[in-house]
């Protein structure tokens, strides 16, 4: 792995975690001796950083980390609605026989996931639903889609973590994700439109309760 690809993925994984601060500054010689890499690799990565959007180069001041908020988590989930729905259909109607029981096999998961007293982690539900789209990226057949997944993904997991992690929420989710691979796994384009639309209704319903709990309450 070329340097500035490894400084890149690093940072990222840092900021889509959390560990790094939205308003960050990232500084090349601070970066560069942490990382133990050049400057000039450094440089490459914040480019990246701020063509994906999780950094801005401001005059004066350098690199520093782009702040998030759930203002326009609507204008958000109108993008991941369009091709996270389309990405299901396309999904179900191209899926192989082998592919069919990666999706079986995630069904199953997602379902003993889906009981809260099973100590299920919110690390884990993300890194099971990391593994869901990555077959559903597979199985669609298109760079073109896939790609575009991949960057809304990016604001998703920043998105998140502000929402906050709610073991129902997350249990409720899980039973959400399984139903969407065992539509995907029958071949059912509208199943799993249904299903997807289902998910990203009640994923989008439970942000805007953390965002405004009394009138979520009221409504």
């Amino acid at each position: 792995m070329r340097a500035s690809d490894k400084a890149y993925e690093q940072i990222r994984d840092e900021i889509l975690d959390g560990a790094i601060s939205p308003g960050t500054l990232l500084g090349e010689v601070e970066q560069s001796e942490r990382l133990g890499v050049s400057r000039t690799p450094i440089r490459e990565a914040f480019a990246r950083l701020a063509a994906d959007g999780l950094a801005v180069q401001q005059r004066g001041r350098g690199t520093v980390v782009t702040d998030v908020s759930l203002d326009h988590v609507e204008d958000l989930f109108e993008l991941r609605t369009a091709l996270e729905v389309q990405a299901a259909r396309l999904a179900a109607a191209r899926v192989s026989s082998e592919q069919a029981d990666t999706f079986i096999s995630l069904a199953a998961r997602f379902r003993a996931a889906s009981h809260v007293e099973a100590g299920f982690v919110p690390t884990d539900y993300y890194q099971l639903a990391s593994s869901l789209d990555t077959a559903i990226d597979e199985a669609v057949h298109n760079d073109y889609l896939a790609n575009a997944l991949r960057g809304l993904r990016t604001h998703l997991a920043r998105v998140r973590r502000l929402a906050q992690d709610n073991p129902e929420r997350l249990a409720a989710s899980s039973n959400e994700h399984a139903l969407i691979a065992e539509s995907i796994a029958k071949g059912s384009p509208q199943l799993a439109e249904a299903a997807t639309l289902v998910h990203l209704s009640q994923s989008l319903q439970h942000i805007q309760h953390q965002q405004h709990p009394r009138q979520a309450a009221a409504v």
